[in-house]
């Protein structure tokens, strides 16, 4: 069995990957300010150039203050279904090559190239599948060279933009030592908030911690963060599979043409199904809703929507489609609901439409469900 420190594993990552895109469809666009997210001032900053950065601009932040501090800054709205189109043209490519890959997000990749160099030395190889990415596609990618997903996924960031750096074992201490403890993944603003309040700067300070003292102070997450800063991720690289579609239905013990229950029942799964996108950072395209009557007369009706996975504009659609679905006053024994379609994208709501206080609160339902279990809040028409 591979131990830990005998892995080495890739991380790859497309740089400012919306911005990059829209400079492909868009040579105009090359060396100016963009912004990329909602176009009104309650938006929320989906992504944005390097020289947007430069004057404090960063991906969440409201679009009101995006716009404050870089007024001459060129906002777009944002093309999901475009971006889609060019994270599976740089997935193919990988998947051509790699032996064992991991799409961690739309522009995210894991990759377990361990033993590789029995044959070909791995951080040439490397280089040679980042060059054949940016060759084929157009699109800038750094990557990360280390032995896991932690280090690779740090060394990435360290190696940005449009560069690659490449952490061997015995480096990985002196490597980690001096870097904020904002560079760990999985460390949030508020975990952030509350280690830099105990005096704790850089993850060198975080390593002399001890592990019990996290634990006490943030659980099992602090455990997973301490050994992180110390250069431990025993995670392995998942052989990534496109999952097509997500569905639920339900078929009813009586037969009924109840609707307010019917309401509240479709109200219910469109938002559980929602959650789960969110949980497994993708976005559907289509959603289908399907009636079976007491006859067993089987009836669907789906349209397409802009990639999203947010609660209210999915809902909405459903209740669209169960009202042109529902015209015979039958009664009915089975609903269900289907989303596909789906795309790997960000965790996040409407990523150019929905205000940022929106998004706040979708982040906070979300984390009291992963917290005490998915029906612990729910919309009240779908209680």
């Amino acid at each position: 069995m591979m131990t830990e420190d005998s892995r080495t594993i890739a991380h790859l990552d497309l740089d400012t990957f919306f911005v990059s895109v829209e400079r492909l469809r868009n040579t105009q666009l090359q060396n100016k300010p963009i912004i990329i997210g909602g176009l009104s001032d309650r938006g929320v900053v989906a992504s944005c150039s390097y020289e947007t950065r430069f004057f404090g601009v960063h991906a969440g932040m409201p679009m009101k203050m995006a716009r404050q501090l870089c007024s001459e800054a060129i906002v777009l709205r944002g093309d999901m279904e475009a971006y889609s189109q060019h994270s599976k043209l740089v997935t193919e490519i990988i998947a051509a090559k790699a032996p064992v890959y991991e799409k961690a997000s739309i522009d995210e990749h894991y990759l377990d190239v361990s033993g590789m160099d029995k044959f070909v030395g791995t951080w040439k190889w490397m280089q040679e599948l980042r060059q054949t990415i940016i060759q084929d596609t157009g699109l800038p990618i750094s990557f990360g060279l280390s032995v896991n997903k932690t280090v690779s996924k740090i060394a990435t960031g360290q190696a940005k933009p449009n560069g690659a750096l490449q952490v061997a074992q015995p480096q990985v201490k002196p490597f980690l030592a001096p870097l904020s403890i904002r560079k760990i993944p999985g460390v949030g603003q508020k975990n952030y908030q509350l280690l830099r309040n105990m005096g704790i700067p850089t993850i060198e300070v975080l390593t002399m911690i001890p592990v019990e003292v996290m634990q006490r102070v943030l659980g099992k997450e602090g455990v997973h963060i301490w050994e992180k800063a110390n250069g431990i991720d025993r995670a392995p690289v998942v052989p990534y599979t496109e999952q097509k579609s997500m569905s639920t239905e339900q078929t009813f013990a009586t037969d009924t043409t109840d609707l307010a229950f019917l309401n509240s029942l479709l109200v219910s799964m469109t938002e559980g199904l929602a959650f789960d996108l969110r949980q497994q950072g993708k976005l559907t395209g289509c959603i289908t809703v399907k009636i079976r009557y007491a006859n067993f007369d089987t009836h669907t009706q789906q349209i397409s929507v802009p990639y999203n996975a947010a609660d209210h504009l999915l809902i909405r659609t459903a209740k669209e489609l169960f009202r042109k679905l529902y015209n015979r006053r039958l009664l009915i024994r089975l609903l269900g609901v289907r989303f596909s379609h789906l795309v790997q994208g960000f965790q996040q709501i409407d990523l150019f439409e929905d205000t940022a206080e929106l998004a706040s609160l979708y982040q906070a339902m979300d984390k009291i469900r992963n917290r005490y279990g998915e029906t612990a809040v729910k919309r009240a028409v779908g209680c």
